[in-house]
């Protein structure tokens, strides 16, 4: 299977996380864990299996000195 490493919404860029779920249970447990950590996920299903593509804006830029 052939898989796309980004997938676009809109202006949205959400990345493939680079698994390959079998059940739409493990994507679904998967989308819970990865939204907890503040990503927004979009998940897929393609020939029976099951993807989920993940995207979170950077909020705050932080510059070290050296």
């Amino acid at each position: 299977m052939d898989v796309e490493i980004a997938l676009f919404a809109g202006n949205a860029k959400f990345m493939w996380d680079g698994r390959i779920y079998d059940r739409p249970e493990e994507a679904a447990d998967r989308r819970k864990e990865y939204e907890g950590n503040g990503f927004e996920v979009k998940t897929l299903e393609r020939e029976g299996k099951h993807l989920v593509y993940t995207r979170r804006v950077v909020k705050e830029v932080v510059v070290a000195s050296s």
